[in-house]
């Protein structure tokens, strides 16, 4: 796995598979029979994996790479269905649908909005960024997007203004950051409430009124925020971070007490992604492992099991090198 704090290599689909990139291979793992396969192996042109997101049907895949491009799979048949290019002139290593608009950020500080059903692709290009994009999140209602970067910057971006077409059209930029930003997650339960997450330098998770613009609340982690997570069944934030803990925390909303610690990481958790029933989140590290932990059950699955290893509750764990 590629130790790189600005990609997205891990994904979650809704019929029960994880996609998992490894350098210049995605691989699928069933989640419901453990069985693994090989869906596509880069060739020497299109370089490395950057990005990988599914598709709210479950059946199709994202995939960017260094090379600028993005291709689209249909992962019931192992096919490439089409190649999206010409909007990027770097990798791109972030990449959020709503619905059949797939939303690309690279590292030439684009985010493209595509649909993917037209023959000409590109819908709307944002460039109010000066640094690679590394965070993407649509939000539930599909009307917001959010995006972080190496600029340090969040911004929040309407889809009825971007219809107008304007090289900067987002509502809201907020400055509040001091080191890059990447973890991204809408509430499932507010509409227009966002989490961020900082990198090394900033180590805090912040709450934002994206209606507003108002930032209701900012925790320090005491630790870089490489991921963010709600829970689907219940008011709990989950957050993976990096030194020096390598661990997973798991938070009380909106009091942001501290309800466990789930260690077992010995490298930053750089990835992590939710079951399609939301008890289960999986976590890939730059230790190489990918773990799966019963975090969102209850709180009793929660708490850390007495083991004789320091792994903690997890209910499987695989070795990805």
């Amino acid at each position: 796995m590629i130790d790189d704090y600005y990609l997205n290599l891990l994904d979650w689909r809704s019929s029960n598979i994880v996609a998992i990139a490894l350098g210049n291979t995605v691989h699928l793992w069933d989640a419901s029979n453990g069985s693994t396969s090989v869906l596509l192996i880069t060739d020497q042109e299109n370089g490395t994996v950057t990005c990988i997101s599914w598709a709210p049907n479950g059946r199709h895949i994202a995939i960017g790479m260094t090379s600028s491009i993005v291709e689209i799979w249909d992962t019931t048949v192992n096919q490439k269905l089409r190649t999206l290019q010409g909007g990027h002139r770097s990798r791109v290593g972030s990449l959020s649908w709503n619905n059949d608009i797939l939303s690309t950020g690279g590292k030439d500080a684009l985010i493209i909005n595509n649909d993917v059903r037209i023959r000409s692709h590109i819908m709307q290009t944002y460039s109010g960024r000066h640094e690679e994009v590394c965070g993407l999140k649509w939000s539930g209602s599909g009307r917001q997007l959010a995006s972080g970067g190496n600029d340090n910057l969040l911004h929040i971006w309407d889809l009825a203004i971007a219809s107008l077409n304007s090289p900067t059209q987002w509502i809201h930029r907020f400055e509040d950051h001091v080191a890059t930003l990447k973890a991204l997650t809408w509430s499932p339960f507010q509409s227009n409430l966002l989490a961020s997450g900082g990198g090394s330098g900033d180590r805090c998770i912040k709450f934002w009124n994206t209606n507003t613009g108002a930032c209701l609340n900012s925790v320090d982690t005491g630790s870089q925020v490489c991921s963010l997570l709600w829970s689907k069944n219940g008011r709990e934030l989950l957050s993976s971070h990096g030194f020096t803990k390598n661990q997973l925390t798991l938070w009380k909303y909106p009091s942001m007490a501290k309800i466990t610690e789930l260690t077992g990481h010995t490298s930053r958790v750089l990835f992590m992604a939710q079951s399609p029933n939301g008890c289960t989140v999986a976590s890939a590290g730059a230790d190489e492992f990918l773990k799966f932990w019963n975090v969102f059950g209850s709180l009793e699955i929660a708490k850390p099991a007495t083991k004789t290893s320091n792994a903690g509750p997890f209910t499987d764990m695989i070795h990805i090198s």
